[in-house]
């Protein structure tokens, strides 16, 4: 950080202590702004800060006038710069690309976990910190903070690209808007000479969901050409920055649910070579599941369930794969698994084991009498797991109803009680207690706001009763649901998804609802999902919010018997 830069910072750290010293330090920003004779590094400092104290100074010539200081200050670097090829050349950029391998001892999950907490909120240009003040300051100015970030990821300078590509993730993951240009942009980063910004490029391209479209065709010309020029087996590539950005670029690819990333998954999966990372979006392959299946039963059943394997990375992660894969020949291996867990009392591993069984519905048969002795285990997580998956495998709600009646006099989970809407009506016998666990937990959160409690309301639970409320009443209980359902709403943003989920079910008696589903769909803001930063959750609810606006909008309030 240059002398001037550090003064305009301290300067501009006074003002926001002290707001009585804004005005002359206004004119001073102005100043050194405006100054021809000023270098570009603090004009870009006097820019920010002003941004930052006056946001009111932010006019149409800012941003222009902050691309041309950029390009003032970024020179493009000498050839000798880049990396080789193969990943193993000399960086100017980060000495981890040099970092030697990690401790084999440790699982590959853990160390790649403290590999990206090491990585969080590295800089690596000197502009960038300035730049991440005016983004600040541009808040909502979406078409400027484009044009920002474009200049910022076309730069000549490797390290003011590679910090571009998080910033402009996180302006895509938290602001609804085509965002087609910046993603090409970060999918031109991945460039085959440069591991270490193409690892990041691709990370970020995961990270965004099928917003990722429009880099499609470059990560899978990425991916190809790592195959194609270096090894067929890139995934398992000894050079460690090279391994690494093409692991994450098939990750991307498999997001998107392109085939063309299966090559590199099968690998990681036949050598066990972060085996760990293929698993976890092997799912997102159903049309390879015959050869994806086979593989990760392989595995699967050679996990030692005392070992840490079976926390973790493990038993769930290939429960969920083998699940969201869908393939049936994966029944057999699963039931196996249960009654092993049956068996040993294991039950932290029988519950994620009864969850994919649960999945395949009527074709896992096979497993309906282990399910049926663990629907009355004293573990309440596990029975509830059991008696799920004894109704979708058998949907015999006699033998389950009652129960599940049990399940809910106790402390009841959202899963059991997303169970009783899934019944549907022949779940008509634990209405009563529905409506009073709704009760107790309205009245609970009722306590917390005269308290002034810090303690977060429980919406998750009261919008799961609402919902089931409705599936097994249907419009008999419109009155107790929909202003639930709208309170939670207006409280939590993180209850979006699930709201408008139940609100769409409830067809024309969800009418009373229209104004929020216009000024959801009108928000700027991507709605912030409380246990994951995937934007996909809001893609969804956007639709859905589209889907009813478009049934309702036609539509007077519905009578009680239109409702029916």
């Amino acid at each position: 950080m240059s002398f001037g830069v550090l003064v305009v910072q301290t300067m501009a750290d006074l003002v926001l202590r002290l707001p009585a010293a804004e005005a002359p330090a206004r004119a001073w920003f102005d100043a050194l702004a405006d100054s021809g004779g000023t270098d570009a590094d603090t004009r870009l400092a006097a820019l920010a800060h002003r941004a930052r104290c006056a946001p009111d100074s932010i006019d149409d010539r800012t941003v222009p006038v902050v691309i041309e200081l950029l390009r003032q200050i970024t020179l493009a670097p000498p050839p000798e710069q880049d990396p080789a090829p193969d990943g193993r050349g000399p960086s100017r950029l980060c000495a981890c690309e040099t970092e030697p391998e990690g401790d084999p001892a440790v699982p590959g999950h853990v160390a790649a976990a403290f590999d990206d907490l090491e990585r969080h909120g590295r800089i690596h240009a000197p502009t960038t910190p300035l730049l991440k003040v005016l983004h600040e300051a541009l808040g909502a100015r979406f078409d400027e903070r484009k044009a920002l970030l474009a200049e910022q990821l076309r730069s000549a300078d490797r390290a003011t690209r590679y910090d571009a590509i998080d910033m402009a993730r996180r302006l895509i993951t938290s602001w609804r808007g085509d965002h087609t240009d910046l993603v090409r942009l970060i999918g031109d980063c991945l460039q085959p000479g440069d591991s270490y910004t193409s690892a990041a490029a691709a990370e970020a391209l995961a990270a965004l969901d099928r917003l990722a479209e429009p880099a499609r065709e470059v990560l899978a010309a990425y991916v190809t050409t790592q195959l194609t020029e270096h090894r067929p087996d890139a995934w398992a590539s000894p050079h460690r920055g090279l391994r690494r950005a093409h692991q994450q670029a098939v990750v991307a690819l498999a997001g998107l649910r392109d085939e063309r990333a299966l090559p590199s998954l099968l690998v990681a999966l036949d050598t066990g070579t972060d085996a760990w990372r293929a698993v976890a979006v092997a799912g997102r392959l159903p049309q390879a599941a015959a050869e994806l299946t086979p593989r990760l039963l392989s595995r699967f059943t050679a996990i030692d369930p005392d070992s840490g394997d079976s926390y973790g990375f493990g038993f769930n992660s290939f429960t969920i794969a083998l699940s969201q894969l869908g393939d049936p020949t994966a029944v057999p291996a699963l039931t196996d698994a249960l009654q092993n867990a049956i068996q040993h009392k294991q039950s932290h591993l029988a519950e994620p084991i009864l969850k994919a069984l649960a999945s395949f519905g009527p074709r896992a048969e096979a497993a309906l009498d282990p399910a049926r002795r663990l629907s009355e285990a004293d573990d309440l997580s596990l029975r509830t797991a059991a008696l799920c998956a004894v109704w979708e495998i058998g949907r015999r709600p006699e033998k389950v109803v009652p129960l599940l009646g049990g399940l809910l006099e106790k402390r009841c989970t959202t899963d059991a009680i997303d169970l009783a809407g899934r019944i549907g009506p022949a779940a008509a016998p634990v209405l009563l207690r529905l409506r009073q666990i709704l009760d107790e937990q309205l009245a609970e959160n009722a306590r917390n706001e005269r308290n002034g409690s810090s303690v977060l309301n429980d919406w998750w639970t009261i919008i799961r009763v609402a919902s089931a409320l409705w599936e097994i009443g249907g419009a008999d209980q419109t009155d107790t649901v929909l202003p639930v359902l709208l309170a939670a709403w207006k409280n939590d943003d993180a209850s979006a998804h699930a709201v408008v989920a139940c609100l769409d079910r409830m067809g024309l008696a969800a009418h009373p609802a229209l104004p929020q589903v216009h000024a959801a769909l009108s928000r700027p803001h991507r709605y912030e999902q409380r246990w994951t930063g995937s934007v996909a959750l809001d893609l969804e609810t956007e639709h859905t919010c589209r889907t009813i606006l478009l049934r309702l909008q036609d539509h007077a309030e519905p009578t009680l018997a239109e409702q029916a």
